[in-house]
């Protein structure tokens, strides 16, 4: 730890930092790279090192999320910073793109998109191929509710109702399917029996973005709705996926005693945890919920705890809930599931998306509660992400998103095969947001 002397110096650096990796780094990397000038929407299968193009498919979850990025770059940081009065017009092209391509037939969005837009699946070697008899193309609920954030976002830094108005049908579609049985959620599929953290988690981020767009446009029906979506969201997490004694948010829940021990009943995820807690965070503040907030905060210690790598540093992907590998034996018709396999080949993994997480949610808890141990896991997280992540190699620049336990850098799909833009400039953009106000909230260290 590097003992700061002060909070003001401290936000001084992290600033200076958080600038430097969002708009020298991450934000030119994407404007060369990302930006499909001919077709509309973006390119985002890079490799982890990020010089080279695999594929030029458009995964719709990633395209929204660019939407997203771009327009709340615009929108919060205008002209301040080289490429930001560009992000705009970027951020219509994807939009437009996803309004004319990523709806099928039956209202849901494909999964994946070809570069021109025509819904495709992948063979196993990531070609594409038409869907066979019996298959479709609308295999993930979560590319439905990303396009619905991305399009929420740009019609506030836009103005424009249409795209509010897009999002808002979808969305309303998309509550309805995640709670009915069998819907599908690539890239992690649920295991029968089992319901997701990431469905109530998701819904509370963005019913609540949802919401703010429709305050903007005087749609005070839907922002109550929504605001009610998000509330129920948010109590069924921190009520029912919460454990009461351990704060810990269980990944995958069961009514089933017997499910909750095995692998993939006792396993957590750290990063989900740490960014579903910004969330409550946001929407507990909105509402006043300040009992939401303790038990957020609480959650958040917790996450840090059980995920830390004391060895090595940062934190696990998966953990078991009392820390290490999960473990525990599966039932013969879980066995070969394709999220026990996930769990099991991939918990040690070190992603750049947990950490980016954890540095707004620390410094968020930190600026809330003013309570120092919060800070001190932000300082941890903070030079264990910056020595970590970004690429040496700054003439490529963004992040190496995927690293062994030990920090190498390694080449393999851990959800999607794509750099995703969403993650590290979301919380780069979050953390300097809330700098801006830190000398407002009278932090004196």
């Amino acid at each position: 730890m590097t003992g700061l002397p002060s909070t003001t110096g401290y936000f001084a650096l992290l600033r200076a930092d958080y600038e430097r990796e969002l708009f020298e780094n991450i934000l030119p990397f994407w404007l060369k790279n990302g930006i499909d000038t001919e077709h509309g929407g973006f390119f985002t299968c890079f490799n982890n090192a990020g010089d080279r193009l695999l594929h030029r498919h458009k995964f719709t979850w990633s395209q929204g999320r660019f939407v997203w990025v771009l327009s709340r770059l615009s929108r919060w940081f205008d002209r301040d910073f080289p490429g930001c009065d560009r992000c705009l017009s970027y951020a219509r092209r994807g939009a437009e793109f996803l309004m004319r391509h990523a709806r099928l037939p039956n209202g849901n969005c494909a999964f994946i998109l070809s570069e021109t837009g025509e819904p495709i699946l992948l063979d196993s070697e990531g070609r594409p191929r038409a869907a066979r008899p019996g298959e479709v193309y609308d295999t993930s609920i979560y590319a439905d509710v990303f396009v619905v954030y991305g399009l929420a976002e740009f019609a506030l830094a836009t103005d424009d109702r249409q795209p509010y108005e897009f999002a808002a049908d979808l969305f309303e579609t998309a509550v309805r399917r995640f709670y009915e049985p069998g819907f599908r959620s690539d890239p992690y599929p649920v295991p029968q029996g089992y319901e997701p953290h990431g469905r109530p988690m998701i819904l509370i981020e963005t019913a609540h973005e949802l919401a703010e767009a429709a305050r903007h446009f005087g749609d005070e029906r839907r922002c109550e709705a929504n605001l009610a979506i998000a509330a129920q969201c948010m109590a069924e997490v921190m009520d029912k996926f919460r454990d009461p004694e351990t704060n810990l948010i269980r990944e995958l829940y069961s009514e089933a005693p017997e499910r909750r021990e095995n692998i993939l009943g006792s396993f957590v995820n750290p990063g989900h945890m740490l960014e579903c807690m910004w969330f409550v965070l946001h929407l507990a503040t909105r509402l006043g919920a300040s009992e939401r907030i303790a038990q957020a905060l609480d959650v958040v210690r917790a996450a840090c705890r059980v995920g830390w790598d004391a060895e090595y540093g940062g934190f696990f992907q998966f953990v078991h809930r009392d820390g290490g590998p999960p473990r525990g034996a599966l039932p013969p018709d879980l066995e070969n599931s394709e999220m026990a396999r996930k769990v099991r080949e991939n918990w040690d993994n070190k992603l750049w998306w947990p950490h980016s997480e954890a540095l707004y949610v620390l410094l968020l808890g930190y600026l809330i509660s003013g309570e120092r141990d919060l800070l001190e896991w932000h300082r941890r997280v903070h030079e264990y992400t910056l020595k970590t992540f970004p690429n040496p190699d700054r003439s490529v620049g963004e992040w190496i998103q995927i690293r062994t336990r030990d920090g190498t850098p390694v080449d393999k799909v851990v959800a999607l095969p794509v750099k995703d833009p969403f993650h590290v400039a979301r919380a780069l953009m979050l953390c300097l947001d809330a700098l801006r106000g830190t000398s407002a909230r009278g932090r004196s260290g």
